[in-house]
């Protein structure tokens, strides 16, 4: 049989096609097709769909590539956010992703993988988007590129002149968090006046993770100071250091601890110009180890600081991410009031354990490099 060439495919724009339908149905199906030179099925087709194409703009072409295959699933889990956000909760694209798998599982749908892609179009099906606040972020000094140059020198010069290795490159610092890990964003209606996300009532209690990694990608013990003037008698897991003082933050006293406890000399340290790392205490320590102290100028920590530049987003991610399962899924306990009681300091523990263990080799030596 000789080859027949392919037929043509036309794309024909919203408002194309509601001409078409106006004129269908002043004067019948056969009639528009025969004016617009279209076939007949064309036109009843778009009949079907006459208000989804007078909502879109008139240069629209296809409604093709959105359309939901699990319709009632989707369904659910709208229900879901909407039942989440009406209670203040936040809500990200990590829950809605892991509560469609659940609900997949529950009603046997095999084939169903609850991928990002999968997650961004529901959004869009839903008019669900990401609301996000906004933050201010550093200023750099005017001087920066000046003491930018004088660092680096600096710690290349010592690594050369005393041949450090990079095991022996070490940058610590410290991250504030507090019970409540609450996101600064969260999925909800798009054009929604009032983006309110619940918490227990303990975003002020705070506490602080003091972090540590070496150039080679080797992470150090993490350790925690609570809030408190005695350690928690709970039953915490292995790999992390527990402490606790008045403030929740790092002093003197906890330094000199953390260079006891967890440091790992002769290194170059690396860390920034906060009161605790600079008393003279201190520094006579670290010089006791044998060790080289190199003290990020001030207001340059996103620039020099490898915790900061690729680790603690991802660290703080990761606890967030432990955070919102515990509110959506976990165990809850209320006081007489109603109010929800925190989690535990195990808890808080273990999911910086994890956390941490999460942070790959790879993603610490992109840092420092």
């Amino acid at each position: 049989y000789p080859e027949m060439a392919p037929t043509k495919r036309h794309a024909y724009n919203a408002e194309f096609k509601l001409k078409a339908i106006s004129h269908a149905q002043e004067h019948g199906n056969r009639a528009a097709a025969r004016e617009f030179n279209i076939n007949e099925s064309m036109v009843r087709k778009w009949r079907k769909y006459e208000d989804e194409l007078r909502q879109v703009k008139k240069t629209t072409q296809s409604f093709r590539g959105n359309k939901a295959r699990w319709p009632q699933l989707e369904d659910k889990v709208e229900q879901w956010v909407a039942e989440q956000r009406a209670a203040s909760r936040s809500v990200s694209t990590v829950t809605i992703r892991m509560k469609a798998i659940a609900l997949a599982r529950e009603h046997n749908i095999s084939e169903f993988r609850g991928g990002p892609s999968w997650c961004f179009r529901f959004m869009k099906r839903r008019h669900l988007s990401i609301r996000t606040r906004t933050t201010v972020s550093q200023q750099l000094p005017a001087d920066y590129q000046e003491k930018l140059a004088t660092f680096r020198t600096y710690c290349r010069n010592k690594i050369t002149e005393k041949k450090i290795q990079p095991e022996h490159i070490i940058n610590m610092d410290e991250v504030p968090l507090t019970f409540d890990i609450p996101v600064n964003r969260t999925v909800d209606k798009t054009g929604a006046r009032t983006v309110n996300i619940r918490t227990t009532g303990n975003e002020k209690t705070s506490f602080t993770v003091v972090l540590a990694c070496q150039a080679n990608g080797h992470k150090l013990p993490p350790m925690v100071i609570f809030k408190r003037k005695t350690l928690p008698k709970e039953n915490f897991p292995a790999g992390i250091v527990i402490k606790a003082n008045s403030k929740g933050w790092m002093d003197e006293e906890k330094m000199s601890e953390w260079l006891r406890e967890i440091y790992t000399a002769p290194s170059l340290l690396i860390y920034d110009s906060m009161r605790a790392h600079i008393t003279e205490h201190v520094k006579k320590q670290v010089k006791h180890t044998n060790s080289v102290l190199a003290v990020i100028p001030g207001g340059l920590t996103k620039e020099l600081q490898p915790l900061d530049v690729g680790v603690n987003r991802a660290f703080k991610a990761r606890l967030r991410t432990a955070w919102e399962q515990w509110m959506t899924e976990g165990e809850h306990t209320f006081t007489k009031t109603g109010r929800q009681r925190r989690t535990t300091y195990a808890n808080i523990c273990k999911w910086i354990v994890n956390a941490w263990a999460g942070i790959s080799v790879t993603t610490v030596v992109r840092a420092f490099r």
